[in-house]
């Protein structure tokens, strides 16, 4: 059984178990750019939001913007109920998540903001399949600093020093990051392929949908065996 891979898991949130309607996507760089004085092709706007050349500031940066202009309005501009109801679940998340729900910890790191986040969980009605929802800031870090996964296993009720074989999947080299600096494996869910994305992403397994789990024998020991 899937479950029984890993004596924990946790997730990251959009990309990886949800994901929001291209509209919503566009009109809110539409805005940003409004804010800014400046234009973001579909391209731009699409690498942002999913952070498909890895961490965001540097990216934003070599366009020549300086993150600390662009991410006070890019929250200003959002809105948290717009965008709840433009969100929806990935099928194969939902499939892996009721595996694991009422069966082992579950737990949710993301650098979606607390505002935006709750909304969207609630509205998805899924906060119960969650046994902690962190929200990475300034002051705990983010990934791939693996500070906000310590804290996340701490919320858990785990101790980061144990013997307890956990994992992290998402969506973004952040994710394998964060996952391989806690000591954990990580699962990267490839929603945009390599081509797309510019690079491949390397971790402990790649799928392309969570579905491909399903197909992979579980260890022994814990973890996935490659075929």
């Amino acid at each position: 059984m899937v479950a029984d891979a890993y004596d924990f898991w946790l997730f990251d949130l959009d990309g990886t178990l949800v994901d929001a309607d291209w509209s919503y996507t566009r009109e809110v760089f539409d805005r940003v750019g409004d804010r800014l004085g400046r234009e973001f092709t579909d391209r731009e706007a699409e690498i942002i939001w999913h952070g498909l050349g890895g961490a965001r500031d540097p990216q934003l940066r070599a366009w020549d913007i300086d993150p600390d202009d662009f991410w006070p309005a890019f929250h200003a501009v959002e809105d948290p109920q717009a965008r709840a109801e433009a969100t929806y679940l990935h099928d194969d998340a939902t499939d892996l998540l009721a595996d694991l729900v009422d069966d082992r910890p579950v737990g949710v790191v993301t650098h979606c903001q607390q505002f935006l986040a709750d909304p969207v969980i609630d509205h998805l009605d899924v906060r119960d399949w969650f046994d902690t929802v962190v929200c990475c800031t300034e002051e705990l870090g983010w990934k791939p600093d693996p500070e906000p996964v310590h804290h996340t296993m701490k919320a858990l009720g785990l101790d980061p020093n144990s013997d307890s074989q956990g994992v992290l999947a998402g969506d973004g080299s952040s994710d394998i990051g964060a996952a391989w600096n806690a000591g954990l494996d990580g699962i990267h869910v490839e929603r945009h392929t390599p081509e797309r994305r510019g690079r491949c992403v390397l971790a402990d397994v790649r799928v392309e949908t969570f579905e491909d789990l399903r197909n992979r024998r579980v260890a022994t020991d814990g973890g996935f065996v490659v075929d």
